[in-house]
């Protein structure tokens, strides 16, 4: 059994003093506000839930910095993110997937949910493992003390009505029912999900989306959703519906169901998610990295569709930075302030977020739930000054505020410092195995 006392922690009623926590079994098994420290370990500074990142593209992290040099768009941009697919190998993407989810931890991300579509060799060729892109990213996780969603992606069209092109056969099992073959293989364990996903209405047909939904009905299940107006006009000239009229038609919205992006809705659009219940999951940092535009926040809480968050293509990894910039972009959309409270952009990185990912019970602070726990600095430049309160965490903290992360009951992060790898210096060395 270990003990933690936290000077300040946000509990499920609020922001409490004096919080002192027992953990057994990678669980808290007593939260006790107003208490002495005794001989706990001592957190400083404000204490929360893990956060959970639930979109990433582990691999996209090695082209930060080198896709800022020239005009274009998504598309643009895609080529160059295909020119570091071509190049991964399961002993390549280990390294690089362990050095990213390092990165993670140190900014307070206990669990990632991994967008996973490169599967296989080049051209195609299949591994002897099957799932051995799969199974390094897991390793990878497991190593750092992450918990990981394998959102195992179906692949198979190069766009609507397009072929695959000569990377993109690096990720497509030729059709669903080959895809949920391979999937089967994996299993899952108590810091390991198996999830599914298709990569959109332009990478599966819209006659195979519903097998996608079926093949695993009691698994989180994602989806890239209108996040280009290219994407929308394509699947209407198509199938004269928008994307997401086509995931309905398909059965693939539901309360286990991602939308990923969700950024070009119409008003029926908006209706659909928020009626089945359907997380929306925004990436702000990506979606203005790649000059997507800004998705309709507001219309789908109201709807009734959560929201969570993610950092996606990893130009930035910092979810603190991800809760505000979907309040901010809302401000720039509508020109006026104070659409989404901090506590409600804090349960979207928390609560919600863990829940999308099949670990629904994680991303709170009480008895029974996953030991997470990340400490965030008082006494920063950011920091200073502002109250302590869920409005310092997610107005004006950044992921360089967080010194200590406990992750099931691990403790994995310390003064910043993770405490088994230099996560520094696996990033340089990974990502120059894949771009140099």
């Amino acid at each position: 059994m270990t003990s933690y006392w936290c000077a300040r922690a946000l509990l499920p009623g609020g922001i409490a003093d004096k919080v002192l926590v027992t953990i057994a079994d990678g669980r808290f098994s007593s939260v006790e506000a107003g208490a002495d420290p005794g001989d706990a370990t001592r957190l400083d500074g404000l204490v929360l839930p893990g956060l959970a990142n639930c979109h990433s593209h582990a691999f996209h992290r090695a082209l930060r910095g080198r896709t800022q040099t020239e005009r274009g768009t998504f598309w643009t941009w895609r080529e160059q993110m295909y020119a570091v697919a071509s190049m991964l190998t399961p002993e390549s993407y280990y390294a690089l997937a362990r050095a990213v989810y390092g990165e993670m931890l140190l900014a307070g991300i206990t669990a990632v949910g991994e967008f996973h579509y490169l599967h296989h060799a080049p051209g195609g060729r299949r591994y002897d493992d099957l799932n051995a892109m799969g199974t390094a990213l897991i390793a990878a996780a497991r190593d750092v003390g992450m918990r990981i969603t394998l959102l195992d992606t179906c692949y198979i069209a190069g766009g609507i009505d397009q072929p695959l092109n000569s990377v993109q056969e690096r990720f497509s099992d030729g059709d669903a029912a080959s895809w949920a073959a391979r999937v089967s293989l994996l299993a899952g364990s108590d810091d390991v999900v198996i999830g599914a996903a298709a990569h959109s209405v332009r990478g599966v047909p819209q006659e195979q989306l519903g097998a996608v939904a079926s093949a695993f009905p009691d698994v989180p299940l994602h989806i890239h959703l209108s996040e280009q107006v290219g994407e929308n006009a394509a699947c209407l000239d198509a199938y004269g519906r928008t994307p997401a009229q086509v995931l309905d038609e398909a059965g693939f919205l539901s309360g286990r169901t991602s939308a990923v992006h969700a950024t070009h809705l119409t008003d029926v659009d908006v209706g659909l998610l928020g009626s089945s219940a359907t997380y929306s999951c925004f990436c702000p940092t990506t979606e203005r990295d790649l000059a997507d535009g800004i998705g309709p926040s507001v219309a789908l809480r109201d709807a009734g569709s959560p929201l969570t968050l993610g950092s996606d293509s990893h130009a930035v990894i910092d979810l603190f930075e991800e809760m505000r910039a979907v309040e901010l972009d809302e401000r720039l959309a509508s020109r006026e302030r104070g659409h989404w409270s901090a506590s409600e952009l804090l349960k979207a990185a928390t609560t919600d977020g863990h829940r999308s990912l099949g670990f629904a019970d994680a991303g709170v602070i009480e008895v029974g739930a996953r030991a997470d726990l990340v400490a965030v600095r008082l006494d920063s430049a950011r920091t200073a000054g502002t109250g302590g309160t869920v409005e310092t965490a997610v107005f004006a903290a950044s992921a360089a505020d967080v010194t200590d992360v406990i992750t099931g009951g691990r403790r994995v992060v310390v003064g910043g410092k993770h405490m088994t790898i230099d996560v520094a210096a696996e990033l340089t060395t990974s990502i120059a195995a894949v771009t140099e």
